[in-house]
Order: C-alpha cells, then sequence, then structure tokens
C-alpha cells in the first residue's frame, strides 16, 4: 500500500480547521507562518503542495502568494519560483525606521481617543509580557510585545496607517527579533512598555511619545548588536 507524501518545509507548519477552505483563509494562514519565523529565508513555496494541503485549486493559491510578494514577505524569480524574502541588514534597519514614525503618529492620536476599555486590554497584555520575561520564555515575549503594541495603536481609528503598520511589522516579525536578545534586554524593553503604559493611561501625549521614541532607540541598538554577532 502507498503511504502518502510526508510533508517538509512551510506545509508543515500549516494548519486548516474547516473542511471547505476559501482564499482569504489560505492567504491568512501562509502569512501566519511566514511571519511566525518558522520558515528560513529562501525557502521555497511548493504551490502543488499548498494547494493539496488545503483542498483547492492552484488559483486561490497564486492569488495569495502574489498578494504575499505584493506585501513584501516573498520573493519571486522566473524557473525558481517563489521563496521566503530574506532581508538584508540594511534593509531591517529601514523597516525599523519605517515602523518608528508609523508607529508615533498613530500613538499619538490613540492617546488621545482612548478609552477605559483600551486601558484594561493594554494592562493584560503587559502582564503577559511580565510572565513572559519571568518564565524568560521568549516566544512569548515576541507574542505579547507586538500584542501590546497593537493594544496601545489600535484606539487611533486610522485604518490606513495601521494597515501601513501592520505590513511593516510582518515584514520584520520573520527575523524574531525578541526572541534572539537577551534575557536582559528583554527586561528593559519590558520595562519601557511599563512606562508607555503610565503615560498611556494618564493620556499624557507627549510623555508617551517621549518614552516610545526611548524605547524604540532601543530596540534598534538591540538590533544593531545582532548584526555585529
Amino acid at each position: 500500500m502507498a503511504q502518502p507524501r510526508r510533508q517538509s518545509g512551510i506545509v508543515s507548519l500549516l494548519t486548516r480547521e474547516d473542511a471547505y477552505v476559501s482564499g482569504p483563509q489560505v492567504l491568512s494562514e501562509l502569512r501566519r507562518v511566514i511571519a511566525s519565523g518558522a520558515v528560513p529565508p529562501g525557502s521555497p513555496i511548493p504551490l502543488d503542495d499548498v494547494a493539496a494541503f488545503f483542498g483547492v485549486s492552484l488559483i486561490p493559491v497564486r492569488e495569495a502568494l502574489k498578494t504575499l510578494l505584493g506585501e513584501g514577505l516573498l520573493e519571486h524569480q522566473p524557473r525558481l519560483g517563489y521563496t521566503v524574502t530574506a532581508l538584508s541588514q540594511a534593509e531591517l534597519d529601514e523597516l525599523y525606521i519605517v515602523r518608528g514614525a508609523l508607529e508615533a503618529a498613530a500613538l499619538e492620536a490613540a492617546v488621545r481617543q482612548a478609552t477605559p476599555t483600551d486601558d484594561a486590554r493594554a494592562r493584560a497584555v503587559h502582564q503577559g509580557l511580565g510572565a513572559a520575561v519571568a518564565a524568560q520564555d521568549a516566544a512569548g515575549f515576541q507574542r505579547a510585545s507586538r500584542e501590546f503594541h497593537e493594544a496601545l495603536l489600535s484606539p487611533c481609528h486610522m485604518p490606513r496607517l495601521l494597515h501601513m503598520l501592520e505590513i511593516a511589522w510582518n515584514l520584520t516579525e520573520p527575523v524574531q527579533t525578541m526572541m534572539r536578545v537577551s534575557a536582559e534586554d528583554r527586561a528593559e524593553l519590558r520595562a519601557d512598555h511599563e512606562e508607555m503604559l503610565k503615560a498611556f493611561v494618564a493620556r499624557d501625549a507627549a510623555w508617551l511619545t517621549a518614552v516610545a521614541a526611548a524605547h524604540h532607540s532601543r530596540l534598534t541598538a538591540c538590533i544593531s548588536s545582532l548584526s555585529d554577532d
């Protein structure tokens, strides 16, 4: 009896919960796996295997890959097909500059429109950051760090800006910066988050943007130190 072909690479990391999978679901799941950092840069995307996994034709897979190509998460070369983007250090530095500028604009608007519900969400995520630091859970800190920033940013109610920020963040996410820095760096970054939370709850835009700028400088310094390793 023939054995089913063993899944490898990105396909082994995909999940599906529904018998019927739509095109947007294919796109969302591929984006999730690539942004997780679990797929090494330069890894190929096997169209046939992805389509077989989701039980769809090649059409929605190609459409999803074209979208991810446009977002910068994938690269495409004739005869080689689609591969996971490999960022140079210069490109990574540039993306963090973009992230910092977009986040500064969103934070200033968000702090002026935030509600007690937003405060509660930010506090809850911040507690998760503390737990991750205490447990030396680098992966948990990576996830909670993004969730914390999103909690502070979402009250800005500027969907186009947030969409651009999401794309920039997704491009840097595969690098998994928070998993590569030292435990001491994570503790200092978490302390920055605590100060940002205080300013956010106080509705002090000047304080928040100043602390966020210092936090971003610390983060970019961490990234530069990684490039020297």
